[in-house]
């Protein structure tokens, strides 16, 4: 049955909504405990929003911290009673912040700054921590012309230090050194899921880079993986068991250039190869306004929902997609969600998802439209419940 907040859905229904109290500009989201902590995109000022979802149906807001100026701080990763949120150069802002802010989470619901991460240059633009020593972000420190996978030590957590850094070559100029890929395209790390030692990093128009962590001073590349049609490479995510990933290609325009959602084999981290693709939603969204194509996938936190078989994609203006992909040479669409587009919005750009261990899916809306609660019917959530992993 559909909610007053559907436009499509196939076994899949809006149960809640916030406006995130008129900066609905909503980025990455992540739900520990009850409190629900969202980044925002950067246009609407808003920084981070703390919200109660004890009752996913009624959230409510507790707290927002607004963004300094010049800068966003558009992504949150919450471990060990720990928040962390990154700081970046805004839209050519000036002055910004440039870093990490590490908070503590006694409160949940009031974090409270305890560190500081100076990443230097236009800051940081990713954080990839699931508790431990080492956080994975990704950055432009000073002499480097695009951002870089980066090794922060947290065993202090009051005063973050950089442990190692990876770049493709040509990236240093500071070190004299010159782009080594064709002119037009941009190499650039976006972020980097763990499997072990190895992080599977997507690396804008490089596309897949393999990375060993085995020693996390000294990151070094096992392997690399492109592909056509491609560019914008952003998560590349490893299903636990199974020595594959799913890998998403940004869109970042409203241009009609096809991106995929692919699936890759990397029983061999040195020699990655493409198995397959997902299908590419049928319908009228390539001429909807705005963007048309995949963006991230729920990431299997430890905590939530984690699955070997089904994978969550956000997909800009045709919203929330989720695919089986038990069988990697065929994978199938088994589910869909778009919400009506917000007002004074062209079209919905759904952005970013997560999902809780008890399959409410938070989803957010990049331009306007805030945060969503979704929820499987009987059918998707049993099918779910039988994907998960234990």
């Amino acid at each position: 049955m559909q909610s007053t907040w559907d436009a499509e859905s196939h076994h899949l229904s809006a149960v809640g909504h916030h406006d995130l109290d008129g900066s609905g500009d909503g980025m990455q989201v992540l739900r520990e405990g009850d409190a629900l902590y969202v980044g925002h995109f950067g246009p609407s000022g808003m920084g981070t929003s703390i919200l109660d979802a004890s009752d996913p149906t009624d959230l409510r807001m507790v707290r927002q911290i607004p963004s300094p100026a010049g800068s966003h701080t558009h992504k949150v990763q919450v471990a060990d009673g720990v928040l962390l949120v990154n700081h970046e150069q805004f839209r050519g802002g000036d002055p910004y912040s440039a870093g990490m802010a590490v908070y503590d989470l006694a409160d949940p619901f009031d974090p409270r700054q305890i560190g500081w991460f100076d990443s230097t240059g236009r800051g940081v633009h990713r954080i990839v921590w699931t508790g431990g020593r080492y956080a994975h972000v990704s950055a432009i420190p000073d002499g480097f012309n695009d951002r870089i996978f980066v090794v922060v030590d947290l065993s202090d957590p009051t005063s973050p230090v950089e442990a190692g850094r990876w770049w493709w070559p040509g990236q240093w100029l500071a070190g004299d050194e010159e782009p080594t890929w064709p002119e037009g395209k941009r190499y650039a790390a976006h972020h980097g899921l763990l499997s072990g030692d190895v992080a599977y990093v997507g690396y804008g128009d490089a596309g897949l880079v393999v990375l060993d962590l085995t020693d996390p001073t000294r990151p070094a590349q096992l392997g690399h993986l492109d592909w056509e049609p491609g560019g914008d490479t952003h998560t590349c995510l490893p299903l636990p068991g199974r020595d594959l990933l799913v890998v998403t290609d940004e869109v970042v325009d409203s241009s009609t250039e096809q991106h995929l959602v692919r699936i890759v084999d990397v029983s061999d981290p040195t020699r990655p190869v493409l198995v397959s693709h997902c299908p590419v939603p049928t319908g009228d969204y390539a001429t909807r306004g705005l963007r048309f194509g995949p963006h991230n996938t729920h990431e299997n936190r430890p905590g939530s929902y984690r699955s070997a078989e089904l994978v969550f994609v956000t997909y800009f203006n045709a919203g929330l997609r989720v695919y089986d992909v038990s069988d990697p040479t065929g994978p199938q669409e088994i589910a869909h969600w778009v919400p009506r587009t917000p007002a004074a919005q062209q079209a919905a750009q759904v952005n970013d998802l997560f999902v809780s261990a008890d399959l409410d899916i938070y989803v957010t809306d990049r331009v306007n439209g805030g945060v969503y609660v979704v929820r499987p019917d009987e059918e998707l959530a049993t099918r779910m419940r039988g994907a998960a992993l234990p």
